[in-house]
């Protein structure tokens, strides 16, 4: 893939004519969902680097991270003229950074595109590392390729506009940041207050290098970024089970999914017990737990087979020794996830 040059920006104005003149492009198109439409493009809309800029809106919400809204993506921009040699602006949460990645990566076989991520999540998370894609078939991100954007640019001028569950959402993948990396960070994740914007700040760029680090060393997820996938095995099941049902954001179900994923690294790779109640309390506290049944097992242990991460017939987790002490691919019996998912219920 080709390098991301990534921006944390104090000034998002210079940042963006900074990588706009770095991209050389025929025609210019913004793409936000109904959400950052309203919020967030206001921010853009009097910035003379983008004055030319067409825009396409799609609806908000992952519900909506669908086949049919990569094919209005892909209608408008052919609609409107772009070329190969066009650019499109992601403004937006990671929703809105996966499906626009994915549609410019494959309009006309790839156009270049930025992605400006507006969610404390899609700032951690989605808009760095090169993945892009959309739900389908009932599954999370089933369908996508790895393409890089031309650039990324951070700017906590967004998190102004996020209310507290949005906030909470990205800090669960902050706090997966900090168990995958060292004791210090992942203490300081549970003592600070997630909705405290300026020490967030500071957190955000940790959490960001994290994720760089890693990235940097497997872009394609052969080996150790397979690390950031902790908690996501069980929490894309959670996730999945919820759009079933009443939809969940990402970052509750990921949380969860830590509960579940961490009680089977105390049981199978000797993770600390006190640091596994430490983190679950504190994802007790702030996140609550998903209503579940066990009628709901089989429907979970399903969906965990579905994974991409799986390789046969196995269900694939990655798990931690202690804090930093990597485990990838890793396995357990559906007895054994039975268990932890007790555990999560009742633990």
């Amino acid at each position: 893939m080709e390098p991301q040059k990534l921006t944390l920006s104090q000034n998002l104005e210079q940042s963006l004519t900074e990588a706009l003149a770095q991209c050389r492009h025929d025609r210019m198109f913004v793409l936000c969902d109904d959400t950052t439409r309203r919020l967030c493009l206001p921010l853009l809309s009097e910035m003379d680097c983008v004055k030319t800029a067409q825009l396409i809106t799609i609806p908000a919400t992952d519900t909506h991270k669908t086949l049919e809204s990569v094919v209005h993506v892909w209608t408008e921009l052919q609609r409107m003229g772009a070329t190969r040699h066009s650019l499109l602006i992601n403004l937006g949460g990671g929703m809105v950074t996966d499906l626009g990645g994915f549609a410019a990566s494959t309009f006309k076989r790839g156009i270049q595109f930025i992605n400006i991520p507006t969610t404390l999540l899609s700032m951690v998370d989605a808009s760095v590392g090169g993945k892009t894609g959309f739900n389908f078939g009932g599954l999370k991100n089933e369908i996508g390729v790895f393409r890089n954007a031309s650039h990324v640019i951070l700017d906590t001028l967004f998190l102004r506009t996020m209310d507290h569950e949005n906030l909470l959402s990205g800090y669960a993948e902050m706090l997966k940041h900090g168990l995958i990396s060292t004791e210090p960070m992942w203490a300081e994740l549970l003592k600070s207050d997630p909705e405290e914007l300026a020490h967030l700040s500071l957190l955000l760029e940790k959490s960001v290098a994290v994720k760089q680090r890693i990235v940097l060393e497997d872009p394609t997820e052969q080996g150790i970024r397979k690390a950031l996938n902790l908690g996501h095995t069980a929490g894309h099941a959670f996730e999945s089970l919820a759009l079933e049902r009443q939809p969940v954001l990402h970052g509750y179900a990921v949380a969860w999914g830590l509960v579940v994923e961490l009680f089977l690294a105390c049981v199978k790779t000797g993770f600390p017990h006190d640091k596994m109640r430490q983190t679950v309390s504190f994802i007790h506290q702030h996140y609550g737990r998903m209503p579940i049944t066990c009628d709901d097992y089989p429907r979970l242990l399903q969906l965990m087979h579905h994974d991409k991460k799986n390789t046969g017939t196995d269900i694939n987790f990655t798990l931690l020794g202690d804090i930093g002490d990597i485990r990838i691919n890793q396995t357990a019996t559906e007895d054994e996830i039975k268990e932890a998912l007790d555990f999560y219920r009742e633990g």
